[in-house]
Protein backbone atom coordinates (compact mmCIF):
# COMPACT_ATOMS: atom_id res chain seq x y z
CA UNK A 1 0.00 0.00 0.00
CA UNK A 2 2.79 2.51 -0.89
CA UNK A 3 0.94 3.46 -3.57
CA UNK A 4 -2.26 5.66 -2.98
CA UNK A 5 -4.40 6.85 -5.99
CA UNK A 6 -3.59 10.51 -6.52
CA UNK A 7 -7.40 10.89 -7.26
CA UNK A 8 -8.63 9.39 -3.81
CA UNK A 9 -5.68 11.83 -2.29
CA UNK A 10 -7.22 14.78 -3.92
CA UNK A 11 -10.81 14.03 -3.50
CA UNK A 12 -10.60 13.00 0.27
CA UNK A 13 -8.88 15.84 0.52
CA UNK A 14 -11.33 18.38 -0.71
CA UNK A 15 -13.96 16.23 0.73
CA UNK A 16 -12.59 16.63 4.26
CA UNK A 17 -13.84 20.10 5.12
CA UNK A 18 -17.15 19.72 3.65
CA UNK A 19 -17.41 16.60 6.25
CA UNK A 20 -16.64 18.91 9.43
CA UNK A 21 -18.69 21.31 8.57
CA UNK A 22 -21.68 19.00 8.16
CA UNK A 23 -20.52 17.44 11.37
CA UNK A 24 -20.39 20.38 13.17
CA UNK A 25 -23.64 21.17 11.63
CA UNK A 26 -25.48 17.88 13.12
CA UNK A 27 -24.17 18.61 16.69
CA UNK A 28 -24.60 22.30 16.77
CA UNK A 29 -28.51 21.91 15.91
CA UNK A 30 -28.66 18.57 17.30
CA UNK A 31 -30.94 20.27 19.85
CA UNK A 32 -33.86 21.79 17.91
CA UNK A 33 -33.84 18.99 15.14
CA UNK A 34 -32.87 15.26 14.07
CA UNK A 35 -29.18 14.53 14.86
CA UNK A 36 -27.39 15.70 17.65
CA UNK A 37 -23.97 14.16 19.75
CA UNK A 38 -23.60 10.89 18.28
CA UNK A 39 -24.59 11.54 14.71
CA UNK A 40 -22.45 14.24 14.35
CA UNK A 41 -19.70 12.73 16.27
CA UNK A 42 -19.76 9.57 13.85
CA UNK A 43 -19.85 11.63 11.17
CA UNK A 44 -16.53 13.48 12.28
CA UNK A 45 -14.98 10.16 13.00
CA UNK A 46 -15.15 9.41 9.05
CA UNK A 47 -12.17 11.81 8.97
CA UNK A 48 -10.13 9.69 10.65
CA UNK A 49 -11.20 6.91 8.66
CA UNK A 50 -10.97 8.80 5.85
CA UNK A 51 -7.32 9.84 6.75
CA UNK A 52 -5.91 5.98 6.91
CA UNK A 53 -7.51 5.33 3.48
CA UNK A 54 -5.55 8.15 2.21
CA UNK A 55 -2.49 7.24 4.14
CA UNK A 56 -2.15 4.64 6.63
CA UNK A 57 1.75 5.32 7.41
CA UNK A 58 0.04 8.76 9.34
CA UNK A 59 -1.47 7.52 12.52
CA UNK A 60 -3.26 9.66 15.01
CA UNK A 61 -1.77 9.18 18.96
CA UNK A 62 -4.61 6.82 19.82
CA UNK A 63 -2.89 7.99 23.73
CA UNK A 64 -4.19 11.58 22.87
CA UNK A 65 -7.38 10.56 21.32
CA UNK A 66 -7.99 8.43 24.60
CA UNK A 67 -7.31 10.75 26.82
CA UNK A 68 -9.58 13.76 25.01
CA UNK A 69 -12.36 11.10 25.59
CA UNK A 70 -11.74 10.60 29.15
CA UNK A 71 -11.90 14.03 29.88
CA UNK A 72 -15.50 14.54 27.36
CA UNK A 73 -16.77 11.99 29.33
CA UNK A 74 -15.44 13.31 33.06
CA UNK A 75 -17.14 16.86 31.55
CA UNK A 76 -20.27 15.08 30.49
CA UNK A 77 -20.75 13.51 34.18
CA UNK A 78 -20.13 16.25 35.88
CA UNK A 79 -22.08 18.94 34.01
CA UNK A 80 -25.07 16.18 34.02
CA UNK A 81 -24.60 16.26 38.09
CA UNK A 82 -24.12 20.06 38.37
CA UNK A 83 -27.10 20.57 36.66
CA UNK A 84 -29.61 18.15 37.06
CA UNK A 85 -28.51 16.80 40.06
CA UNK A 86 -28.63 20.20 41.74
CA UNK A 87 -31.97 21.05 40.54
CA UNK A 88 -30.83 24.62 38.77
CA UNK A 89 -32.91 23.15 35.66
CA UNK A 90 -35.64 23.87 37.53
CA UNK A 91 -35.21 27.79 38.38
CA UNK A 92 -33.29 28.56 35.22
CA UNK A 93 -35.07 27.05 32.35
CA UNK A 94 -33.17 29.66 29.91
CA UNK A 95 -30.24 27.79 29.99
CA UNK A 96 -31.93 24.44 28.81
CA UNK A 97 -31.01 25.12 25.29
CA UNK A 98 -27.35 25.97 25.97
CA UNK A 99 -26.83 22.90 27.98
CA UNK A 100 -28.03 20.92 25.58
CA UNK A 101 -25.88 22.52 23.05
CA UNK A 102 -22.79 21.74 25.45
CA UNK A 103 -24.01 18.23 25.96
CA UNK A 104 -24.19 17.89 22.18
CA UNK A 105 -20.61 18.90 21.53
CA UNK A 106 -19.53 16.96 24.55
CA UNK A 107 -21.02 13.54 23.15
CA UNK A 108 -20.51 14.61 20.09
CA UNK A 109 -16.42 14.69 20.65
CA UNK A 110 -16.65 11.67 23.12
CA UNK A 111 -18.07 9.93 19.76
CA UNK A 112 -15.75 10.68 17.36
CA UNK A 113 -12.98 9.65 19.81
CA UNK A 114 -14.41 6.37 21.19
CA UNK A 115 -15.07 5.57 16.98
CA UNK A 116 -11.84 6.51 15.87
CA UNK A 117 -10.72 4.54 18.66
CA UNK A 118 -12.74 1.51 17.65
CA UNK A 119 -11.65 2.08 14.17
CA UNK A 120 -7.72 2.18 14.39
CA UNK A 121 -8.09 -1.12 17.03
CA UNK A 122 -9.53 -3.16 14.41
CA UNK A 123 -7.21 -1.72 11.53
CA UNK A 124 -4.20 -2.69 14.29
CA UNK A 125 -5.64 -6.10 14.88
CA UNK A 126 -6.12 -7.21 11.26
CA UNK A 127 -2.80 -5.94 10.67
CA UNK A 128 -1.23 -8.47 12.95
Amino acid sequence: MNEHSKLLTKTLGFVFPFILVFGVYMISNGHISPGGGFQGGAVMASVFICKYLIDPMKDVSLYRVQWVEKLALLFIILLALGFVATGLNAYFTFFLPYYLIIMNILIGLKVACGMTIIFYRFVYYESR
